[in-house]
């Protein structure tokens, strides 16, 4: 089966190095779906998807459907006839018309150990929710969101200090190797899924730029997993005066306690929280370029109990 023709469906950068594995791998890629070009930066400057520029160089056919109910994807997986279709952080439900194109189904390659952490964002919720371990499942695509059988598993430890951002680049690496191992059992006839516990299931829906805001009537190490996981996107963040600081690197520290979200130190960022305190290690003023924490405070000759919040 070394040469099943093979439909990819993905988006961002995790999905591209997937995709990138099946083509080194000597996979039969016909062709590959990825979410339509969207604009980026200050200039709004319209640029490919992470996928669509692996494709390209490789000259594989590459489609944008804006939508995948009005018939036009079906009728070009239909043309595409592929044996199978790959799916990695596609960002769109795949309508039952499509999901029965390919005989031998379709696999997804979700980012995180299911049936925990169904939905949109897994590698950042496990990252915010202060998880030691997570993975890579493959699993069999139904109709539900992340509810198909399983195939395979790959655990991944979750540094202390990493950002869901760092552990992305890691994710990518381990979900290239997964779907690499799992398509050796299609090879040899081995498939064997598992299904889902319903019971064990929970969610990482889409985040949002509100979910920032740090309450620091929480722990610091819950502010501490926040700010990772956040990082690089949408970032967590407070206020001074009205205006926002965006918080890049932040730790738990000792020896300080004080009042929920006021200042504790005069030269280092530390703000009192539920349980203690935390340093704000390197902060981003409205406006301004990123800068430590303890610059901020020298600058900003701010002192002891300077509230923070809203």
């Amino acid at each position: 089966m070394k040469d099943m023709r093979i439909v990819f469906m993905g988006t961002p950068d995790f999905a591209a190095a997937i995709l990138k594995r099946l083509i080194d791998t000597g996979r039969n890629v016909v062709g590959v779906f990825s979410q339509p070009d969207k604009p980026v930066g200050r200039k709004q400057i319209i640029m490919p998807t992470a996928t669509k520029v692996v494709a390209m160089e490789h000259d594989i056919p590459v489609f944008q459907p804006a939508k995948l109910r009005d018939g036009e994807a079906l009728k070009i997986m239909q043309e595409l006839k592929p044996d199978l279709t790959v799916v990695a952080a596609y960002g769109k439900i795949l309508p039952k018309d499509i999901l029965d194109v390919a005989p031998l189904g379709n696999v997804n390659v979700h980012g995180s150990l299911l049936p925990k952490y169904r939905g949109s964002a897994p590698i950042q919720w496990s990252v915010i929710n202060g998880d030691k371990v997570t993975g890579i499942t493959t699993m069999y695509m139904a109709e539900g969101m992340d509810t198909g059988d399983m195939i395979m598993k790959f655990e991944l430890p979750i540094g202390e200090d990493e950002t869901a951002g760092e552990l992305f680049d890691r994710m990518a690496e381990l979900g290239a190797k997964s779907i690499e191992k799992t398509l050796e059992l299609f090879d040899n006839g081995e498939v064997k899924a598992e299904p889902q516990n319903e019971e064990e299931a929970t969610y990482a829906p889409m985040l949002k730029k509100e979910m920032g805001e740090i309450d620091f009537g929480k722990t610091a190490e819950e502010i501490h997993n926040l700010v990772r996981g956040l990082n690089p996107w949408p970032m967590a963040y407070t206020f001074l005066d009205g205006k926002s600081i965006k918080i890049h690197e932040a730790k738990a520290v000792e020896g300080f306690s004080g009042e929920e979200g006021t200042l504790l130190d005069e030269k280092r960022f530390i703000v009192g929280t539920k349980n203690g305190a935390i340093e704000l290690i390197t902060v981003q003023p409205e406006g301004k370029n990123k800068m430590s924490g303890a610059d901020f405070i020298r600058g900003r000759r701010l002192l002891k109990g300077t509230k923070f919040g809203k």
